[in-house]
């Protein structure tokens, strides 16, 4: 056997010094994992030892060392004409005899196996015996479409050349690599038809955030070297691994990209080039669901083969329809992090001018050019990065507001839309500012501060602050548990990190907002939509579904699964839809569904909608969706809160009903909990805790209701209190009962993060969570940990007393 070629059969990675990181990887997998019914194309690759015989035989050491030796290792002034001497150098010298026969004997093995019209991949792949972890990823190049054994030689000749690219030459030179110690291996590989189907990259972790309980799978029309390059925006898919090795349906996210470009084989030869992509297959996903699912399996078990997170390059041949992995290496980023969890706080050293001030959310500061909106149909005034500054905002808003750095408004209090929804999408926010309209200036350069207690301030001009980090590992989580509110699946991920319990607040809202933009009644009686333009609008958004309302179900269910799965096996309180029907209405079709209501913040809202006819149907498609998340996509650790339910009746009603679509409390462990916010529910406490395994307490609406204030009201903003005593007393009362019946009970609000004698209060009082939003958790889990504290040094007093 020469000793000049390996074939795949034949590497693995202890070859990894005759055939480089790549090449040894594609032996590998190969060998170790077509057993298991991975598809690897098969190949081989010239050795060290070829290249090392191409340079001696040539006599090329020493024209490489002088040319080397003139580089301007200090300003690389000529990096490029010495690279290009060397490459000429390169290419005029012949490949040795043995050389070019061990590469015919390679072809000659792949054309009895394929057939002689055989389309090949020549990649390059550094190697040395003492550099056995350089990959010099990215330095060296490839040739795709190779057909023919002259065209063949000819790109094994290139690939030796390319050890001496610019680019290559620079990455060794920073890299303290010795030029001269360094070889190169030829891999070559069948070529899959990916031109006639599509292709892509896998990583088995979430590449943003590091979260590494998924896969995440790219894929495009056509070759991959697309998204190599990042020329086209590809469809992307989220696959879960602990319930893909149960096989549920994974799949918690998919997102359409727009692969405006399909690379193709040239059809005179050799090479490769891209076209426009045809509407319709822009307009459809390249994978099916089967298949995603296939690549995800295959790309956890590469991952568990090497022991480590992995970038995999993958094919399907669209003449066969087979799937192959084309390429996997270890992916380099998240894995090789030793960064500790950390958050960020601020500081102001020195206030300038302040403009206007309100209430401040997000425990931050920011800085930027101040944008007056009037309305969300100036959206494209507003860039990415620049301060929203408007009246008040409604959810149509919602997807204007992620692209704020900082927002501002003139009404509005601590719990009214535009606060939570800053909270949701990190933004720093200032609610309730009175004149920020009229103060500010288009344009103007603003800082925006919210890092000075309740009151956020804006400030003239372009202040310098100071930021200082605190490591969450030094964060002990309390005995009390720690949860989220949360509504955002695309911070998921990344919370996930952060010391907690889980979700004890998912809303709905943000979800139906964002990710589906349609009144649900509108796609279940698409017939009653009469505005034009919202059924255009509908008919586009949901043209992908043969049933409209299959569009609402899907969305739903995936959005909700990836914040279920970033979380798991964790709880995650999932609460049901509770706009209001103001808000109902500004969805797409909405108007045509939705009763006018002079105070709709007591009207048509929570369990009250899920049994009326007017709204039947849309509860039914959210039950759907979430019956999907738990049972078909195999996430059981999602509970389901019923918000502002009146009265036992429609907690009956409500809980038979959801009988009825398939969500029965009990089976496959599935709780029930009701959003405590409503006078009634704590005066029967003990009569709802028959109905639901656990409450909720909502301090927003239950201060709202038990002190007459309407929450978002700022001429009685002075009376809206949390720790107003009538309040106090009525939480104190239901957790009682709640601990008496055995019904778990938690808080969901700000008050615990801003009053640390309110979480003292809640401590005592015998509270099982309380959940936060993001920017209030570390001040919540400290607040928490102290009242912990107190409390067990005043149970240790009351003990020796008692002795």
């Amino acid at each position: 056997m020469s000793t000049l070629v390996q074939y795949f059969r034949d590497i693995d990675m202890h070859d990894l010094p005759q055939v480089g990181g790549k090449n040894a990887s594609l032996g590998e997998m190969y060998q170790k994992l077509t057993p298991l019914g991975i598809q690897v194309p098969d190949g081989f690759a010239t050795t060290s030892e070829a290249y090392w015989q191409f340079i001696e035989e040539n006599q090329l050491r020493d024209p490489l060392s002088e040319l080397l030796s003139q580089l301007d290792r200090q300003q690389f002034s000529n990096l490029e004409e010495i690279g290009k001497q060397i490459r000429a150098t390169f290419l005029e010298a012949k490949l040795p005899t043995e050389v070019q026969q061990a590469i015919r004997e390679g072809y000659t093995y792949l054309t009895e196996h394929y057939g002689e019209d055989i389309s090949l991949a020549v990649r390059s792949s550094a190697t040395a015996e003492d550099l056995p972890h350089a990959s010099f990823a990215g330095q060296l190049e490839s040739y795709l479409n190779i057909r023919g054994f002259d065209n063949l030689l000819n790109a094994c000749h290139k690939c030796y050349a390319s050890l001496f690219t610019n680019r290559a030459i620079k990455y060794r030179e920073d890299n303290k690599f010795d030029h001269v110690q360094v070889a190169l291996s030829v891999g070559v590989q069948l070529m899959v038809r990916s031109d006639q189907g599509c292709s892509g990259v896998n990583f088995t972790l979430d590449p943003d955030s590091g979260f590494d309980q998924v896969v995440l799978i790219t894929s495009v029309w056509g070759l991959g070297e697309n998204i190599v390059q990042g020329t086209v925006n590809p469809d992307e898919f989220y696959v879960f691994k602990p319930t893909l090795k149960r096989d549920k349906q994974a799949i918690i996210s998919r997102r359409m990209g727009s692969k405006e470009q399909t690379m193709v084989y040239a059809s005179n030869g050799s090479g490769v080039f891209n076209q426009p992509t045809p509407a319709d297959r822009r307009d459809q996903y390249t994978l099916t669901d089967e298949e995603v699912t296939t690549l995800a399996k295959w790309s956890v078990a590469i991952e568990e083969h090497y022991q480590r997170p992995m970038d995999i390059e993958w094919a399907k041949d669209g003449n066969t329809g087979q799937l192959y992995i084309v390429q996997a290496r270890p992916e380099t980023v998240h894995s090789t992090k030793e960064d500790l969890l950390e958050i960020k706080t601020y500081q102001l050293p020195k206030a300038g001018k302040a403009l206007c001030q309100g209430y401040g959310l997000g425990n931050k500061i920011t800085a930027g050019k101040a944008r007056i909106l009037h309305s969300p149909t100036e959206a494209h005034k507003l860039q990415e990065g620049e301060v929203l500054v408007t009246t008040r905002t409604t959810p149509d808003w919602d997807p204007i507001l992620k692209k704020a750095s900082g927002i501002i408004t003139d009404q509005g209090g601590r719990t009214s839309h535009a606060a939570i929804v800053a909270r949701e999408v990190g933004a720093v926010a200032v609610i309730g500012a009175g004149n920020a309209t009229q103060v500010i200036q288009d344009g103007q350069e603003v800082t925006v501060s919210c890092a000075e207690g309740e009151t956020g301030y804006v400030y003239e001009g372009i202040l310098d602050w100071k930021e200082s980090v605190i490591q969450l590992p030094d964060l002990p989580l309390p005995e009390t548990q720690v949860m989220f509110i949360l509504g955002d699946p695309e911070q998921a991920f990344r919370l996930a990190t952060y010391p907690n319990h889980g979700v004890g607040l998912m809303r709905l809202e943000f979800i139906i907002n964002n990710a589906i933009q349609i009144h649900p009644m509108a796609l279940c009686q698409f017939e009653k939509v009469t505005d034009a333009a919202a059924r255009e609008k509908i008919e586009q958004l949901t043209h992908h579904y043969p049933n409209r309302a299959d569009y609402f179900v899907e969305k739903l269910a995936e959005a909700v699964a990836q914040i279920v799965a970033a979380f798991y096996p964790k709880d995650v309180i999932v609460r049901m839809s509770d706009f209001k029907s103001n808000e109902y209405a500004n969805l797409i079709g909405g108007h045509d569904f939705e009763p006018p209501e002079e105070n709709p913040m007591l009207g048509f809202r929570g369990a009250s909608r899920y049994y009326h006819p007017k709204y039947q149907a849309g509860f039914e498609l959210e039950c759907k969706a979430m019956k999907r998340v738990r049972e078909t996509m195999g996430l059981e650790n999602v509970k389901l809160m019923i918000p502002f339910c009146r009265s036992l009746t429609e907690a009956e009603k409500v809980i038979a009903l959801m009988e009825q679509f398939g969500l029965i409390r009990g089976v496959n462990g599935l709780e029930l909990y009701m959003m405590t916010e409503i006078p009634s529910n704590v005066i029967l406490a003990q009569e709802f805790s028959e109905y639901f395994d656990g409450f909720s307490i909502g301090s927003n609406d239950l201060t709202q209701l038990v002190l007459g204030v309407d929450r978002d009201s700022d001429l009685l903003s002075d009376l809206f209190s949390a720790n107003d005593p009538a309040v106090k007393k009525m939480i104190r009362e239901v957790i009682t009962v709640a601990n008496r019946t055995n019904t778990k009970i938690g808080l969901c609000g700000q008050a615990p993060s801003d009053d640390p004698a309110f979480a003292q209060f809640l401590v005592e009082a015998g509270i099982n969570s309380i959940s936060f939003n993001p920017d209030a958790l570390v001040a919540g889990i400290k607040n928490i940990l102290q009242a912990e504290k107190t409390q067990e040094a005043t149970d240790e007093a009351m003990q020796v007393t008692h002795d």
